[in-house]
């Protein structure tokens, strides 16, 4: 936690506000090129177009700055609802070290994930995949491995059945594929990295599931808030050939119990009336549902200052 806390303290923040007097506030990502920097830095956007002055702090990745939200270094951070959920309870990675502290601003929209290969491999189907080097380990990014798992299960497969690839985060697993070191890599749709991927090694294929009610349940056992989600080809879909279905799961933006609650609305209401704005920044955010704002979050609780908003719009549904 000490290394956490001096990185957070030297990283230089990307500021968003420009008025003198808008209230400071930090939002904690991962790497620039991560699905998590991009989703933090459109919600920065729309915070200083709410007036609040937003700064984006990266770290390697959730498994690192979740912790550092809830002991309350930084007051809000973008990750995935299970692993927010795994570390409010200690479970999982985060076993023996509960964050009870932790709060739930609110659900943005879903990641949909893919482990894309390039475009002109023989490699069609995730049981094409068998026998091949594939990125692994991820000791830096811990919840990278059971969605690996959850995706390898649609095909009746495991990490085993693959040459393992040691890296540490989505992001350096990426840069392993661009070398030619592994033949595939996962990483959310719509994210920089891919298309950074895209353009350095001519073309990508994103490989999809097959959507079943088995399948969904095999995913699940790995990764318990996964549901999956149809994708059309489009410019901000690289990979996606074809209309097809692939792994997802529930995004949120989160905040610890010591905020003040008077903060907390400000930014949940800027959530709900920017999707323009944020998706301007990230074109994701375009099925980005404000009404869905206050949907399950699990064993995870809205902060109050987020639940004051969202009962006086009527969407509050817990």
């Amino acid at each position: 936690m000490k290394y956490v806390m001096r990185m957070f303290t030297l990283a230089a923040g990307l500021a968003f506000g420009t008025a003198a007097m808008a209230q400071t506030v930090g939002i904690a990502t991962s790497n620039p090129g991560s699905i998590f920097h991009n989703i933090g830095t459109a919600v920065a956007n729309a915070a200083n177009k709410a007036g609040l002055n937003a700064t984006i702090q990266p770290a390697t990745s959730p498994n690192q700055y979740i912790p550092y939200v809830a002991s309350g270094g930084i007051e809000f951070g973008a990750a995935n609802l299970q692993e927010v959920n795994y570390a409010l309870e200690g479970k999982a990675w985060f076993e023996g070290s509960a964050n009870p502290d932790l709060r739930i601003v609110g659900l943005v929209m879903p990641l949909v994930e893919a482990i894309f290969v390039r475009a002109d491999s023989d490699i069609r189907s995730i049981a094409d995949l068998r026998g091949k080097p594939m990125v692994d380990g991820y000791t830096a990014q811990n919840t990278i491995l059971p969605q690996l798992d959850a995706i390898y299960s649609t095909a009746g497969m495991t990490r085993a059945d693959m040459q393992p690839v040691q890296v540490p985060s989505v992001v350096a697993g990426a840069d392993a594929f661009i070398a030619g070191d592994s033949v595939g890599f996962i990483f959310a749709h719509g994210a920089g990295k891919v298309r950074e991927a895209d353009a350095a090694v001519g073309g990508l294929r994103a490989l999809p599931v097959e959507p079943t009610e088995e399948n969904l349940k095999k995913a699940r056992e790995h990764w318990p808030v996964a549901f999956f989600a149809e994708l059309s080809p489009g410019p901000n879909v690289p990979g996606v050939e074809e209309k097809a279905t692939y792994f997802a799961y529930p995004q949120v933006i989160f905040t610890h119990a010591g905020v003040d609650d008077e903060t907390v609305y400000k930014l949940t209401k800027a959530l709900y009336e920017g999707k323009e704005q944020m998706a301007q920044t990230f074109p994701p955010f375009n099925a980005f549902k404000p009404e869905d704002m206050a949907g399950d979050i699990g064993v995870s609780q809205f902060h109050p200052g987020a639940i004051r908003f969202y009962q006086e719009m009527g969407i509050l549904k817990q």
